[in-house]
């Protein structure tokens, strides 16, 4: 299967957030999964000053969006089982940063345009194109467009993931021509309005073929008005192609046993290095060098999404706690100033730094104790994984991919891999960070088993991966094979439709086989194969529950007809005294009829009333009453047979 992938950012190249680590990993893992695998993204000036010695240049052309006609070159660049590509020009992407600025419209319009229209460049082409968030929407949109005109965009599938719906590409509705190059017809028919302005995501939910979000309960939340941003009536309308993908981190990237960015190593068997690293951060970050009080960190963006108002209302009750706090991030200026002020008050108990740095993340993922993130909403979350990897117990809230990630801790039974609370209340966080904090004190035992659960949980891609290859299958109508997973549901379905039509089978071949019961099991044999025409003759080792029901239905309704016509072709005496027995029932009924049954008994042969007897009745012995009855209607024959001979004698 041929996948493009589009994203704005894609570590490592390039980052600002989630999506970075997202579109940098799946696709390694989807080329695991036996796909074919590009990837499409801007070219930055931090990705040429970083990686501009290998790129490979391939071509260029000229890219039209609306009335401007640009130039659009095509770099590449092998990595992983990956084929990296990057589209260059120096007015949209030549530029210190990747957003933020007052034309992203523009820029990501002409990406979007330039994924579309430098397809035929590329080693291949596509079957899927995989779009994210909404630099990219316009991708789908632009892919109805075309493929009215030019049918080779017709074969192409769409799949729109949402990783945070509260960023829509929202412009005014006079950008829709002049600005994106597609016709007025796209906002008479309200697919890219909403509320009077152009909204580029609402435009690629409905035209895209599948659309995930980032986790299950995120893909729930997105049809809920206070998670959706206005969008909640378009995600329930679109429920039918709506799915949810937990997504997952580099778990060799992120791995405390290897990697270099940390001071010490450790893992679930020799947590020591654990220890050094602590020590390493409290010095780091200028905190009191207390081994045995917990830090408990927090690397977010300083949005208030990320649910910081609870932290502001409750920051001095936390801090009367045996613990110590550090905070890395930027954002909105409130929370930056308030973070500022809060260090001052709590010297050598409270760090803070304004800003992001990978390394300095790295050293509280792996030095720090607990980690809290207690978000308004949160549609999948890494950072809680990526600290679980590193034995730095989470504190979350249960919305989104915290719910999903993270299983509360319940001591009476001594499980879960972090600690939770439900409701958006700074009581409420306060209440579990107590708990976290004396665990960590009074039950250090129980804690590091909890830490234990916690590192070995699994958040690896291939789980991801498989998800994802399965929705492709779906939209493309292809069946989906890998070592890993069991594809063949089309046989799954022919040898459950076998069973019916093999039963049909063996009531058609039922009355020859009391004819001549020595061939009665070949009839059966070469009806099955005919029935199950559709099953490879070569199967996989391991069967889903489907195939092994379809089996052992086939299997037991062969075995009951094949009993059903041995029984019937042979005398079996013992059931004769059952048969005299409803003879002499039914003869009570009219004088008539016990005359009849008389002559009948006078005539017949033991062969002949064997003969007579149906296949089904032998084999599950039916009531009496129902056989006075069979042999009522059978009796009736043998008074006209006797007329007639007597006549000719």
């Amino acid at each position: 299967m041929k996948i493009l992938y589009a994203t704005s950012e894609a570590v490592p190249f390039c980052k600002t957030g989630g999506l970075a680590d997202v579109a940098g990993s799946l696709p390694a893992a989807l080329a695991e999964q036996g796909a074919e695998i590009a990837v499409v993204l801007p070219l930055y000036r931090q990705v040429r000053d970083r990686f501009g010695a290998e790129l490979k240049f391939e071509c260029y052309d000229y890219v039209d969006l609306a009335w401007r006609h640009s130039y659009c070159g095509l770099f590449s660049l092998e990595k992983d089982g990956v084929t990296w590509y990057f589209i260059d020009n120096e007015q949209y992407f030549d530029r210190p940063g990747l957003y933020g600025y007052m034309d992203d419209g523009e820029r990501f319009g002409f990406f979007s345009r330039a994924v579309v229209r430098m397809l035929p460049h590329l080693k291949f082409w596509p079957e899927v194109i995989h779009c994210n968030d909404w630099q990219t929407a316009l991708v789908p949109i632009y892919l109805k467009d075309d493929g009215v005109r030019e049918d080779r965009f017709r074969s192409i599938r769409t799949v729109l993931t949402i990783h945070n719906i509260e960023y829509q590409g929202r412009y005014s509705r006079d950008t829709l021509g002049d600005l994106f190059g597609l016709d007025a017809g796209w906002a008479a028919d309200g697919t890219i309005m909403m509320d009077g302005d152009v909204n580029l995501l609402k435009g690629a939910i409905l035209c895209a073929d599948a659309i995930n979000a980032v986790s299950p309960t995120y893909a729930n939340e997105l049809k809920m008005a206070y998670f959706a941003h206005r969008l909640d009536h378009i995600m329930r309308r679109c429920e039918y192609k709506l799915s949810g993908v937990l997504n997952g981190i580099d778990m060799k990237l992120y791995d405390p046993e290897t990697d270099p960015r940390i001071t010490s190593h450790y893992s679930t068997k020799d947590m020591s290095g654990k220890d050094a690293d602590k020590a390493e951060l409290q010095k780091l970050m200028g905190l009191n060098q207390e081994p045995h009080t917990p830090i408990v960190a927090i690397v977010s963006r300083l949005v208030s999404h990320k649910g910081l108002d609870l932290i502001c209302e409750v920051l001095h009750d936390m801090m009367e706690l045996p613990m110590q706090l550090v905070v890395l991030g930027k954002g909105d200026q409130k929370y930056e100033e308030f973070f500022h002020w809060a260090a001052d008050q709590y010297p050598g108990r409270m760090a803070v730094r304004l800003d992001y740095n990978e390394a300095l993340s790295m050293s509280i993922y792996s030095g720090a104790d607990l980690f809290l993130m207690p978000s308004k909403s949160e549609p999948c979350g890494l950072s809680q994984m990526i600290a679980m990897r590193y034995g730095t117990v989470p504190i979350v809230r249960e919305t989104g991919g915290l719910k999903d990630t993270v299983q509360p801790y319940e001591a009476w039974r001594d499980a879960g891999n972090g600690f939770s609370f439900r409701n958006y209340a700074s009581g409420d966080m306060l209440y579990v960070i107590r708990e976290a904090v004396y665990l960590y004190k009074d039950y250090p035992e129980a804690f590091g088993r909890l830490r234990q659960r916690a590192m070995e949980s699994d958040f690896s891609w291939a789980r991801s991966a498989r998800d994802y290859m399965r929705i492709y299958a779906n939209i493309t109508g292809q069946i989906w094979t890998t070592a890993q997973n069991e594809p063949e549901e089309e046989s799954v379905e022919a040898e459950t439709a076998a069973v019916p039509a093999a039963e049909a089978a063996a009531e058609v071949t039922a009355p020859a086989a009391q004819e001549q019961p020595t061939e009665a099991p070949v009839a059966a044999e070469e009806s099955v194969p005919a029935a199950a025409a559709e099953v490879p003759a070569e199967k996989p080792a391991r069967r889903t529950t489907r195939k092994t029901a379809a089996k052992k239905a086939l299997a037991k309704t062969a075995a009951r007809k094949t009993t059903a016509r041995k029984t019937a072709a042979k005398e079996e005496p013992e059931e004769l005294p059952a048969e005299a027995s409803a003879k002499k029932a039914a003869a009570k009924t009219t004088t008539r009829r016990t005359a009849a049954k008389k002559t009948a008994s006078a005539k017949e042969t033991p062969a002949e009333m064997s003969a007579e007897v149906p296949a089904e009745p032998v084999a599950k012995e039916k009531p009496a009453k129902k056989s006075a009855v069979k042999k009522e209607k059978t009796t009736k024959k043998g008074p006209a047979k006797t007329e007639k001979e007597d006549a000719a004698e």
